[in-house]
C-alpha cells in the first residue's frame, strides 16, 4: 500500500526540482556567455596558404600544428587552420581554377581528398585530424570558398536535411544544387570553383545548414569563408552563415576574406555577424603589398571598427597573413621552397602595424623550418601585449619628418614620387583629400597638386572602357560615366588600383575602371576608395614618407610608434604636448614618467619637448611612455 509523502518531503523535491531548473538555467547561460566571448581578443593562429598555397597534406598539417603546439600556443597562437581546397586532387590539371578535381559527396559537399588526407577515407572527413589538433591543445580551422560548388551545381545532387536525413523536400518536391546555385554570381577569381547560394529559398539554407554541421561534427572551430567580400560582397549569404553558425551546439569562429580591399562603408552592416573580416587583398612578402596597409587600417581605426561587436564577442579587421619565413608562390603546385622577400626591418614594420591596429595574427611560413629571429619576432612580448592588452588604437597625425639622405631608391614601378612631382594615393571617399578632380577637355582627367604652387597639375587621359573579365558587371548607363586612365606622353599603362594607384599593363579588370562623381572625386570601380594627389614633397611628409600610431595599454602606458615608409633614412618627431592631447594627461613630468625605446631598450627624457628617432627606409621605432 502506497504511503502519502509528507508535506517536508514535497517541498524538499520541489526545491530540488526548481534548483536543477536555475542551475540548468545558469548552465545554459554561462555556454552562451562562453561562447559570445570567444573572440573578444584578436584571434592567432597558424594558416597553411602562404607556406602551401593549396597543396597542403595531412603529415604537413599536423607536423607544422605540433610544432605550433610546442612554440607558439604559449604566446596565444591556438588557431591551426588549413586554407584553400583541401578537397582537389592534387595531380597533373589540377589548379586553381581548374574543374572536375573536387572531392564532392552525394549531399553536395566537399570533403578533404583523401589521397592528401588518408584518414578521411570512408567518411570520417576531418574528424581525425581535428582530434589530433585538439589533443595538442590547439582548435581546428578549415578555409571554405562561399556558397556551393560548380561541379554540385552540374551533377544537381540533392540537398540534405539535417533534421529528417533525408533529400530536402520543399512544396512537394525535392530540392538539388542546381536549384539553389546562382550561376551568376560566380566567384571573380574562380568561376570554374563556386558559386554563391540563394540563401531566399528554404533548400538553399537547408544546404548551409547541412554544410556546417558537418564541419562541427568533424570538431572544426574556426572557419575561414572566401569571395564572399569585397568584390564578390554578398550580404545576404554572411548573415545566412552567421545564423547558421549561432544555431550549432559547438561555437565556431568566422572570418570572412575579400579578393580586394574593403572600405568601412562596406563593413557597416557585416561586423557584428563575423569574428574576423579581412580588409585587404592577398598580402604577400614584398613591400608594396605591405604599404597599403598603412591607409586602409587608418580608415578603419577612424571608422571605429576595431573590437566592435561581434558574432563570438567581437569583431577585428583582418590585415591578411604574417608571410615570414620559408614561403611558396601564390598560385602554384608547390609547397614551401623560398625566404620571405621581406628585408627583417619591413617585417619589422608589417609586425608592429599588425599588432598597433590589433589585427588577427595568423603566421603564414613553414613551421617546420621556424628559425629563432622570425620566432622572436612574431613572439615580441611588448608587440603582443599590444596587440590584445591595448585601446584607442589610432593613426597619430601631429608628427613632423625630414628625409636624412638624398636616396631614392627605385622600386621598379611608376609610382610617381620623383623631384617634385605628383604622388597618388588612395583614400576613403569622405576624406577631403580626395576631391579637386575635374575633366579639363574631353579626354583628360586633371587635378591641381603642390603646396606652393597651385597651378601646378596633373593629368591623364581617358580611354574607352574594356569590358572587365573578373565577373564585375557594369550596367550600359554606368559605361558612359566610368573609363580607363593611362599616363600622357608615358609607356606606363593604365592607372590600377589593386593595390595603391599605379601605372601597369592595360588589361580586361575592373581594378582599372574608374569614374569621376559629381563631387569631383576619381573612384576606384574596384577598391570603393577614391584617389589622392599631393607633391612628392608634402606625400613624404604627410602621406607616403612617414607615419605614426598611438595607443593606450591596460596599465595606462602609452605606445607611440615610427613608421617610415620612404625609400630613404627620416627623421619623424612628434612633440609630447600634442601627445598629451591623445593621452589626455600630463607626460613631461619630471621623475614621473619614463620613456623606452623598445627595440633598444634605452631610455629617454620626455622634458625636451619632443620625441624623435632616425628611422630606416620601411623600418619602425617603437616607444613605451610609463607614468
Amino acid at each position: 500500500m502506497a504511503m502519502a509523502a509528507s508535506p517536508r518531503i514535497l517541498s524538499t523535491v520541489l526545491v530540488l526540482f526548481v534548483s536543477s531548473l536555475i542551475w540548468g538555467s545558469c548552465e545554459a547561460a554561462a555556454a552562451g556567455d562562453g561562447r559570445r566571448r570567444l573572440a573578444m581578443l584578436p584571434p592567432r593562429g597558424w594558416n597553411s596558404y602562404d607556406s602551401f598555397s593549396w597543396t597542403i597534406d595531412e603529415a604537413a598539417f599536423l607536423h607544422n600544428a605540433q610544432i605550433m603546439a610546442d612554440k607558439l600556443l604559449p604566446h596565444g597562437y591556438q588557431y591551426a587552420v588549413i586554407d584553400f581546397l583541401w578537397y582537389r586532387k592534387n595531380v597533373n590539371g589540377a589548379g586553381e581554377d581548374s574543374y572536375g578535381f573536387d572531392s564532392v559527396d552525394q549531399w553536395g559537399r566537399p570533403f578533404p581528398d583523401p589521397e592528401r588526407f588518408p584518414s578521411s577515407a570512408g567518411g570520417e572527413g576531418f574528424k581525425h585530424v581535428a582530434d589530433k589538433v585538439h589533443a595538442m591543445g590547439l582548435k581546428f580551422g578549415i578555409h571554405l570558398m562561399n556558397g556551393i560548388s560548380t561541379q554540385a551545381v552540374n551533377a544537381s545532387t540533392p540537398i540534405l536535411d539535417v533534421d529528417t536525413g533525408k533529400a530536402y523536400v520543399e512544396d512537394g518536391r525535392q530540392w538539388t544544387a542546381s536549384d539553389i546555385g546562382l550561376t551568376h554570381r560566380t566567384c571573380a577569381w574562380m568561376s570554374n570553383g563556386f558559386m554563391s547560394v540563394n540563401t531566399d529559398a528554404g533548400a538553399g539554407r537547408a544546404f548551409l545548414r547541412s554544410l556546417y554541421q558537418q564541419y562541427a561534427d568533424w570538431g572544426v572551430d574556426f572557419v575561414k569563408v572566401d569571395c564572399i567580400f569585397g568584390t564578390d560582397y554578398s550580404p545576404k549569404e554572411i548573415m545566412a552563415v552567421s545564423e547558421t553558425l549561432k544555431e550549432l551546439e559547438r561555437p565556431v569562429i568566422l572570418s570572412i576574406s575579400p579578393g580586394t580591399e574593403v572600405t568601412p562603408a562596406l563593413a557597416e552592416n557585416i561586423t557584428q555577424h563575423v569574428d574576423m573580416f579581412r580588409i585587404t587583398g592577398d598580402d604577400w612578402d614584398s613591400w608594396k603589398d605591405v604599404r597599403p596597409h598603412f591607409d586602409v587600417a587608418r580608415s578603419f581605426a577612424d571608422a571605429n571598427k576595431i573590437g566592435a561587436t561581434g558574432l563570438q564577442g567581437r569583431s577585428w579587421p583582418d590585415l591578411d597573413m604574417l608571410p615570414f619565413g620559408r614561403l611558396t608562390d601564390a598560385g602554384v603546385n608547390q609547397g614551401p621552397h623560398r625566404s620571405t622577400n621581406l628585408t627583417f626591418d619591413e617585417q619589422l614594420t608589417q609586425m608592429l602595424l599588425w599588432s598597433m591596429a590589433k589585427s588577427p595574427l595568423m603566421f603564414g611560413g613553414d613551421l617546420r623550418h621556424l628559425n629563432d629571429g622570425t620566432f622572436n619576432l612574431i613572439t615580441h612580448p611588448t608587440l603582443l601585449k599590444i596587440n590584445h592588452h591595448t585601446k584607442n588604437n589610432m593613426e597619430f597625425g601631429y608628427i613632423q619628418s625630414e628625409r636624412t639622405s638624398e636616396s631614392d631608391e627605385q622600386s621598379g614601378r611608376s609610382d610617381l614620387t620623383n623631384n617634385g612631382g605628383p604622388v597618388l594615393g588612395l583614400a576613403t571617399c569622405n576624406d577631403k583629400s580626395t576631391g579637386g578632380w575635374h575633366s579639363s577637355s574631353k579626354d583628360h582627367i586633371c587635378r591641381g597638386f603642390g603646396i606652393q604652387n597651385d597651378n601646378a597639375s596633373f593629368c591623364m587621359s581617358k580611354a574607352k572602357l574594356l569590358p572587365t573579365s573578373d565577373g564585375v558587371t557594369i550596367s550600359s548607363e554606368e559605361d558612359q560615366a566610368k573609363f580607363h586612365l593611362v599616363g600622357i606622353d608615358t609607356n606606363d599603362g593604365c592607372l590600377d588600383a589593386s593595390v595603391s594607384p599605379m601605372f601597369s599593363t592595360c588589361e580586361q579588370h575592373s581594378k582599372q575602371v574608374w569614374e569621376l562623381t559629381e563631387n569631383g572625386q576619381l573612384k576606384s570601380s574596384y577598391s570603393g576608395l577614391c584617389a589622392t594627389l599631393k607633391s612628392s614633397k608634402e606625400g613624404e611628409s604627410e602621406t607616403t614618407g612617414a607615419r605614426a600610431w598611438t595607443a593606450t595599454g591596460d596599465k595606462g602606458e602609452i605606445y607611440l610608434a615610427f613608421f617610415n615608409l620612404d625609400t630613404a633614412s627620416r627623421k619623424i618627431a612628434v612633440r609630447v604636448p600634442d601627445l598629451e592631447k591623445v593621452a589626455g594627461r600630463k607626460l613631461a613630468r619630471k621623475h614621473l614618467c619614463t620613456c623606452t625605446e623598445v627595440w633598444s631598450g634605452k631610455s629617454r627624457s620626455l622634458m625636451k619637448g619632443d620625441i624623435s628617432a632616425v628611422v630606416s627606409s620601411h623600418g619602425s621605432i617603437l616607444f613605451e611612455i610609463q607614468c
